[in-house]
């Protein structure tokens, strides 16, 4: 019965994707949705935006293990990464009218920078998009037994189609009705188990006191950079990240877009402890969980401890939050491949039909090589954080430089990309005791700064 109502939730996902077609006229439509969405609609979408295997089963895995500690990548981390985008970002980069984060690149520095900024923010997608898609197939191989394989293809299929069809039409409409269905599902077993346990203080007073400790214990310096590390892997290595960028730019307005993202950080920040709070109290109920796969808890708490109206309520959500993610993922290297990287071979002749057609041939593309690399690795906590650890060595500092410096400048642009990804990479194979992304975030800071003094950019600021 309970495998019944999933198959018709994701036929009424393939459905809702259909339904959006129909707003797809342009490039334009496909990429930021027309630029027409209200407040409730973006904050839903940035909300939605890691809202689904790493915060429900990969983040509330960390929590039983490590306490609040384990957690501050994700949400505390992504929280900040919202805020942080309402603040600074998310009003200059909607005044410039542009589709993806390396048109900023293409306006601020060069042509060149545009393109090689393509080149590092796509690959950083792939292991994002494999997340969901090994969280996708493990829940319905746990409530279906369905092989992993044959998870990862179906739960692929179902995201390409609607993705394909509908473009960020298609993901802001499931994003904001998926969002309902999250908050609902969450609030209704959070309670459920915290009634189970006894109350709050119950909770509290079965928890070791280190348990919720936010600072780290050893007060030294190794400690404290690597606490840090775990702040800005999301909190900012996410901000110049296309999907979160494209959920910005489909705001009606400039003011929607800021509240978008200020409601958003809210959202995120309230409702991603809710699964935090619900695999804490399956600890207590059901000790042996430990011993077994800690990603599976929640799951397994709903297979055992809810009824069937319950099980349908909350795997609706569990998969509302993994496809929303996992749609908006697709989309945004998909967005930039045709955009940033095979536009330009045309010049001025392709059509916005061809733009579009590209867009859509694209965003199947990036779903092959993600199945391919979810198929060779399943830890999806591992794969979320190399997602946000490549734009952060490498994106970040181009783009912050470029709205708030006035001297930084294309080679700068350049070397940061470079310098930052090279040292990264290196110290991810050869590590030391400081965490690989505080070398690459320094030696991205390095490029940009000996690249901005040794030339000067042409272009002019717009920060």
């Amino acid at each position: 019965m309970l495998l019944t109502f999933i198959a018709i939730y994701l036929l009424g996902t393939i459905l809702i994707g259909w339904f959006a077609s129909k707003f797809v006229k342009t490039a334009n439509d496909f990429a930021i949705a027309g630029r027409r969405m209200p407040t409730y609609v973006v904050a839903s979408a940035l909300f939605a935006t890691w809202f689904g295997s790493e915060t429900i089963m990969g983040a509330s895995s960390e929590f039983v293990e490590n306490g609040l500690l384990g957690v501050i990548e994700d949400p505390f981390g992504a929280s900040l990464c919202l805020l942080l985008i309402g603040l600074f970002f998310a009003r200059p980069l909607y005044k410039l009218n542009i589709l993806t984060f390396s048109d900023y690149f293409s306006i601020r520095y060069d042509k060149k920078v545009e393109w090689i900024s393509a080149l590092f923010l796509i690959p950083s997608y792939f292991s994002w998009i494999a997340a969901q898609l090994v969280a996708l197939a493990i829940v319905l191989q746990a409530i279906a037994g369905i092989p992993f394989l044959y998870g990862v293809l179906i739960c692929a299929s179902v995201v390409v189609f609607y993705t394909y069809v509908g473009g960020m039409w298609s993901v802001a409409i499931t994003d904001t009705i998926q969002t309902a269905i999250i908050i609902v599902g969450m609030l209704i077993l959070m309670f459920e188990m915290v009634g189970a346990i006894g109350g709050w203080g119950q909770i509290i007073e079965k928890t070791p006191p280190e348990f919720f400790r936010v600072i780290p214990k050893d007060q030294t310096a190794l400690s404290w950079i690597t606490y840090f590390g775990a702040w800005i892997t999301i909190g900012w290595g996410s901000i110049p990240q296309q999907d979160v960028f494209q959920r910005v730019l489909s705001a009606k307005s400039e003011k929607v877009a800021v509240r978008g993202a200020y409601w958003s950080a809210f959202m995120y920040l309230s409702i991603a402890c809710m699964p935090l709070v619900i695999a804490l109290c399956g600890t207590m109920l059901y000790p042996d969980i430990k011993q077994g796969d800690t990603q599976m808890t929640i799951p397994y708490l709903v297979l055992h401890h809810s009824g069937l109206g319950m099980q349908v309520l909350f795997f609706g959500a569990l998969l509302s939050a993994i496809l929303s993610t996992c749609s908006g993922a697709i989309l945004a290297p998909a967005t930039v491949v045709g955009e940033n990287l095979l536009k330009p071979l045309y010049g001025e002749k392709i059509s916005d039909k061809r733009l579009l057609q590209i867009m859509r041939l694209s965003v199947i593309g990036i779903t092959i090589i993600s199945v391919g690399l979810s198929l060779y690795k399943a830890e999806i906590y591992e794969l979320v954080g190399e997602s946000s650890s490549l734009s952060l060595v490498a994106l970040f500092i181009p783009l912050v430089a470029g709205l708030y410096w006035k001297r930084a400048s294309a080679l700068g642009a350049i070397l940061s990309m470079v310098g930052g990804t090279t040292t990264w990479l290196i110290l991810e194979f050869y590590p030391t005791e400081i965490p690989s992304i505080i070398w690459g975030l320094l030696a991205s800071i390095t490029g940009m700064l000996v690249g901005s003094f040794i030339k000067k950019n042409g272009k002019i600021h717009i920060g």
